[in-house]
């Protein structure tokens, strides 16, 4: 029987310079099911799956940066507007997060009867609308401000209330917008 060694042998600290890692590389299964190396796409796609598993249904909605940051991690990065809703109950627990309608480079079609018809949908007492400019601007357009408005007189014939509009940059680096935050609500 062989016995071990357990004392710790100290390390110079070249050797830990030495001995840096490779960068990880990430892997998919391709339609044959061999594993390639993954696109950028694909690890920000994978990435948003992980975020929503982070924050399931029933997650308090407490403070404005849970869904500030759940916005960034969903919207940053996309090429096109997205528009976006969290439906919250009464005690503002996460009912679901949606993206309700897609456009192009620099706008999006919102459709304030469609809104409606999701909210009532999920019996919401509550929402967060959240959109994303892929250009970088993160000040609120007077045609932002005009549908927040909007929104806002529709949902409240309903009784819900509007608690903020979220307006995401281009990537995960910048901050976002808050109209709960400038006031504009």
């Amino acid at each position: 029987m062989s016995s071990f060694n357990t004392s710790i042998l100290p390390i110079a600290p070249s050797v830990y310079a030495q001995a840096a890692p490779e960068p990880a590389q990430l892997h998919v299964a391709d339609a044959q099911g061999h594993y390639v190396l993954a696109t950028p796409g694909q690890i920000l796609e994978a990435a948003r799956e992980a975020i929503v598993s982070l924050v399931p249904s029933g997650t308090p909605m407490s403070t404005p940066s849970i869904a500030e940051r759940y916005a960034v991690a969903r919207l940053a990065g996309l090429e096109h507007e997205v528009f976006a809703v969290f439906f919250l109950d009464n005690q503002l627990r996460l009912i679901q997060y949606r993206e309700l309608f897609q456009g192009t480079l620099n706008q999006t079609a919102v459709y304030p009867r469609e809104v409606v018809k999701e909210v009532l949908k999920n019996n919401a007492g509550a929402v967060i609308l959240a959109h994303n400019h892929p250009s970088g601007k993160l000040e609120p357009s007077q045609v932002d401000r005009q549908l927040t408005e909007r929104l806002k007189k529709a949902l409240e014939l309903i009784d819900v209330r509007v608690l903020d509009h979220l307006i995401v940059g281009p990537s995960a680096d910048t901050t976002s917008y808050s109209f709960a935050e400038h006031g504009d609500l």
